[in-house]
């Protein structure tokens, strides 16, 4: 799909026109490839509406959590104690007579936690929507970084300070010093484009011109252990229409591969660093650094035109999707190195598929859809959205999952993080506590990710291609869309203004989806059948107070998966919609390892209400339906030799066989990403299906 690259005009070319900042901006803007993203003043989330429901909870419960716990943890803390001679921080630690401060923390990319948390702000302060308690930390997290960063631009409070031996620039392997400075770029860039507030930037862009000097062209051969800078440099180059960041974005990817990074722990396969990105086989590796590396490619790739590089990007997708998802979206199946897997390599209950990565796989799929417009890139968002991203917070907005997995055994002990003590579940904080701020960013800025617009044949159309409740302005088009999707699959549409001129309103049909219908004022247009693009398109001259309504079809499903997945070998996965559904025991009387499931058992389930998600705004839904238990004996072996029927004439049930006194149950299940907010009980998403005729036969 590569031909559909567009190049055009830097979409930063007018930043020097614009000294203030332009207010309400996306947080990707490029104007290449063929979708536009709507800024973010475009798109305005309803209070009744998921998206509005979860946003709200992110404003006024997640980032005051999450400022609490970075002011206990010490990280601003650690910015005052490395503040440059001369600013007003450091003259007030002169003046109070205090001593070198020890750095707070274990890792030297804490600074990141409060730039997560800056770039989740600035899109709240810039609705006008902040607390004083939020726009109190952003003036004071500011006002730190100002004084903290050197008169050559550096900034990381974690090299910076009087008792770290190590120096600037030592250890790109471990150090994380272009990680820092991509979330940086970001909250940068948030906050000018939300704010109009250009402090930040002109930090970011320092220590970014630093990184040119020292990385770029002229400079080291060498990338950080960890990407995330190769798509933060892009958006400072969207941002500043400097080119010197794409360029040096363009040399972090095309540099890694060639064994650049210095090997401790971990294999070249941990960094992506095995291959070039243009050649690798596969998703490989850490699997946050991969999926953040791809994204960068992705940009990078639209930027400069590059089709061999998009390609590489849009084949590393299609293995990913095909071979290395969970169910759920999630990405990441190895807990010892954070790591992806071998293709098909997906246990259940070892499921790492860490909520950054959950991200990470987002802002790829955004990307990739933004070059193609191809819909399977929204569908896999969606997923991610609402499985794997969404189950690591809870219903409070108080407490994460860093890991998230689709199985719970019920002696399972192991906290999430692999932390030794504290909750059993999700916790309130993390020594590595990467996920919470990121949690807190991306619910700030779920808006941008609702529609788009099209180029050249397209650009008379308004693709929607996220459904929630919210209002849409688009080139004199103004709609408003309700809706109670994920749970229901009923959207409405009205227009509350229009120029009067031809539009195509474009509608995406889900791949779940098997039956979509669209109406316009209560009768079925002439133009509505759903394309195989994955469009439900209709044109018209639009008219204030005009209705469309989509209603897509949302039965219960029965998933299986691929015969090599052997986590999953003969197990039942349930779904709805988007929404990946789970068992736990607390809703369950028969123990879930033996409650087995048949495809007709799903065919007769139930949809009832659920108030789980804690929220009157919204109403989630559970799915009830009938099971049956297959006990299994308390002296089965372990592993039993198993014989055909004939010639078991005198042996025993097979332990994975029904019982004679088999018997019915119901069994209940819930949304997968409101699993977890009670008791930590067992948890299943995958389960027993159908049972087995095979016998056993002891000798």
């Amino acid at each position: 799909m590569t031909d559909n690259v567009v190049v055009e005009t830097p979409a930063a070319s007018d930043a020097s026109e614009r000294p203030g900042g332009v207010q309400g901006v996306s947080a990707v803007r490029t104007k290449r490839g063929v979708r536009r993203p709507l800024g973010t003043a475009n798109v305005r989330l309803g209070g009744d509406g998921l998206w509005g429901v979860w946003q709200e909870r992110n404003r006024s419960r997640t980032i005051h959590h999450t400022i609490r716990e970075v002011r206990a943890a010490g990280n601003l803390d650690n910015l005052r104690a490395v503040a440059q001679p001369g600013s007003p921080v450091a003259s007030e630690r002169e003046a109070q007579g205090a001593a070198p401060t020890e750095y707070r923390g274990r890792y030297p990319f804490l600074d990141t936690d409060v730039f997560k948390t800056l770039e989740g702000i600035a899109y709240e302060i810039g609705r006008g929507e902040a607390a004083a308690e939020t726009t109190d930390f952003f003036e004071e997290a500011v006002t730190l970084l100002e004084s903290a960063q050197q008169d050559d631009g550096y900034l990381n409070s974690y090299f910076q300070a009087e008792t770290v031996d190590k120096q600037p620039w030592e250890d790109l392997a471990w150090g994380h010093e272009l990680y820092n400075l991509g979330h940086l770029i970001q909250a940068a860039v948030a906050a000018s484009r939300q704010m109009g507030d250009r402090r930040l930037l002109d930090i970011a862009s320092r220590f970014a011109d630093l990184a040119v000097r020292k990385l770029g062209p002229d400079g080291q051969n060498a990338v950080d252990g960890h990407p995330e800078a190769e798509m933060a440099l892009v958006e400072l180059f969207r941002e500043t229409g400097n080119r010197d960041y794409l360029t040096l974005a363009e040399l972090l990817v095309d540099r890694r591969g060639h064994g650049t990074v210095e090997l401790r722990v971990f294999p070249a396969e941990y960094f992506q660093d095995n291959a070039p990105f243009r050649e690798l086989d596969s998703v490989t590796g850490h699997a946050v650094r991969m999926a953040y590396l791809a994204a960068g490619a992705t940009d990078v790739a639209l930027e400069n035109g590059d089709e061999t590089l998009l390609e590489a990007s849009e084949r590393l997708w299609r293995d990913m999707s095909r071979t290395k998802l969970y169910i759920t979206g999630g990405l990441g199946s190895r807990h010892s190195d954070e790591a992806i897997g071998d293709r098909f390599e997906l246990p259940s209950e070892r499921s790492y598929s860490e909520t950054c990565a959950a991200i990470a796989t987002m802002q790829w799929a955004w990307r990739l859809h933004l070059a193609t417009g191809d819909t399977h890139y929204l569908d896999a968002f969606e997923t991610v959205l609402y499985n794997a991203y969404a189950a690591g917070l809870s219903s409070d907005g108080c407490a994460f999952f860093y890991d998230n997995p689709l199985q719970r055994r019920p002696d399972h002990q192991q906290r999430t993080g692999a932390e030794p003590d504290g909750e059993i579940l999700r916790r309130a904080w993390f020594v590595c506590p990467c996920c919470p701020p990121n949690i807190v960013r991306w619910m700030s800025e779920l808006q941008d990710y609702v529609a788009t617009t099209g180029v050249g044949t397209d650009e008379n159309t308004l693709f929607i291609g996220q459904y929630t409740t919210a209002n849409i302005d688009s080139d004199g088009l103004s709609l408003d869309m309700q809706t109670a999707y994920p749970f229901e699959g009923d959207i409405r549409l009205t227009v509350n203004a229009s120029e009067g001129a031809s539009r195509t309103l474009a509608l995406r049909v889900p791949a779940w989806c098997h039956s979509a219908t669209v109406t316009v004022n209560g009768e079925n247009p002439a133009a509505g059948a759903a394309t195989a693009d994955g469009w439900l398109r209709v044109e018209r001259e639009w008219a204030v107070g005009d209705s469309v309504e989509l209603h897509l079809d949302m039965p219960v499903r029965a998933h299986g998966s691929h015969p090599a997945v052997d986590g999953t070998r003969g197990a039942i996965a349930i779904a709805r919609g988007p929404l990946v559904f789970a068992a736990e025991q607390e809703d369950n009387e028969a123990p879930l390892d033996d409650i087995v499931v048949s495809v007709d058992d799903v065919s007769r389930a139930r949809v009832v209400p659920t108030d789980l998600d804690g929220h009157a705004e919204t109403q989630a839904v559970a799915i009830v339906l009938p099971a049956t238990i297959a006990a299994t004996r308390a002296d089965s072996e372990l592993y039993p030799e198993l014989t055909s029927g004939r010639a078991a004439s005198a042996g025993t049930v097979n332990p994975s066989a029904a019982t004679p006194d088999a018997s019915p149950t119901q069994l209940a299940l819930i949304p997968y990403y409101l699993w977890g907010n009670r008791e930590p009980l067992t948890m299943r998403v995958w389960l027993r299906r159908d049972i087995p005729s095979v016998t056993t036969e002891r000798k």
